[in-house]
């Protein structure tokens, strides 16, 4: 992280240093930086020393976050862009929780960032974190400065959405990365983290000395990959496969076979279409293989979808809820509540259920 001169930020780039020691992934190092520094331009552009910015300093940043304009894209006179009020509060998150390493190190007062939060009692418990014997732990700071705002429409792929992307796929690879993502319900960058090693799709993997039966993968979080890819969870966990990602598996490789440089990485999707060949396969690959697929389809594309679509046909299907969020790697049960999507055909439903149970009185 620089300054306007092209200096060095010391104290910025400490806490970016921290963030990668914490195991924090690429993209989250990347967004905090870009967040932390607009805090600090902004604190330079208005003489505002950001060691000792008030709370009110703090509310200006965050009205401003939303009320001038960003950047114009391209050269092309356009309508004025603005940053959600959502878009806002992630910044200020980044904010806070610099200024709270900032503490840390004595460059900040801590009476100061304290006021940036409020107690917050918690009724439930993330697991690992004990209450104490008199619920003293219950109590925790939520931060005070943000925007209100309303909880965003989760987005899935329907079954036969997921059929048209893998029908729009040219390439073996780019099929079963698809294909994964629908089945297994990962994370884009758990699949992009997956090595050759985490692939147990035989019917018996005890000659791999894993005891679980049946084909299926592992997802680890490993912060060592040299494409930024992360799992999100540090806790590992396997995932059942069907027989149709196996078959879909074996044409990759078959595929990968023909790029020679490929055979020297472990990492499962490298590049085959473009340098640096048999190289892990980054973020931004991905990222533009879904928006060429999105714009084959005309569909709205992109892998975190089809994630949400393999969490809501579990729950469709029945299974108890504790397995649904053991194979999405989530820590609270919590977190499994935005997945559940009721549709026009549930809610009619509901209304024919109670009008029968009137009728028979």
């Amino acid at each position: 992280m620089i300054d306007s001169r092209c200096r060095l930020h010391d104290e910025g780039s400490a806490f970016l240093v921290g963030l990668r020691d914490m195991g924090r992934s690429v993209n989250t190092q990347r967004a905090y930086a870009g967040r932390v520094a607009l805090y600090l331009a902004w604190c330079e552009e208005r003489g505002v020393d950001w060691r000792r910015a008030a709370v009110l300093d703090l509310a200006r940043f965050l009205r401003c976050l939303v009320n001038e304009p960003l950047p114009p894209r391209g050269k092309l006179a356009s309508e004025p862009r603005f940053r959600s009020k959502k878009t806002a509060n992630a910044v200020m998150t980044a904010v806070v929780e610099f200024l709270r390493f900032a503490t840390k190190q004595e460059w900040v007062d801590p009476v100061a960032v304290a006021r940036l939060s409020d107690p917050k009692y918690l009724h439930w418990m993330p697991p690992g974190m004990e209450a104490g014997e008199d619920g003293q732990f219950r109590e925790v700071r939520a931060r005070l400065l943000k925007f209100g705002v309303s909880e965003d429409t989760y987005e899935w792929l329907q079954p036969q959405d997921v059929e048209r992307l893998l029908g729009a796929a040219t390439h073996a690879r780019d099929r079963f990365l698809v294909a994964l993502l629908a089945q297994t319900g990962v994370r884009i960058g758990e699949a992009l983290g997956l090595r050759r090693q985490d692939m147990h799709l035989l019917a018996d993997s005890q000659l791999l000395g894993c005891q679980i039966v049946g084909p299926h993968i592992h997802v680890r979080r490993r912060a060592e990959n040299s494409n930024g890819a992360l799992a999100k969870s540090r806790f590992p966990r396997s995932i059942p496969v069907e027989p149709e990602l196996v078959t879909l598996y074996a044409d990759y490789q078959f595929e990968r076979e023909t790029v020679a440089e490929a055979g020297e990485c472990d990492m499962v999707f490298v590049n085959l279409f473009h340098a640096p060949l048999g190289k892990p396969m980054r973020y931004g690959t991905a990222k533009e293989l879904f928006d060429r697929l999105a714009a084959k389809t005309t569909l709205t594309a992109r892998p975190h979808m089809l994630r949400h679509g393999a969490c809501t046909a579990w729950i469709r299907a029945g299974v108890e809820r504790d397995v649904v969020s053991e194979m999405m790697g989530h820590v609270s049960p919590t977190s499994l509540e935005p997945y559940l999507h009721p549709t026009e055909d549930d809610k009619r439903e509901a209304m024919r259920l109670v009008a029968a149970a009137r009728a028979r009185g």
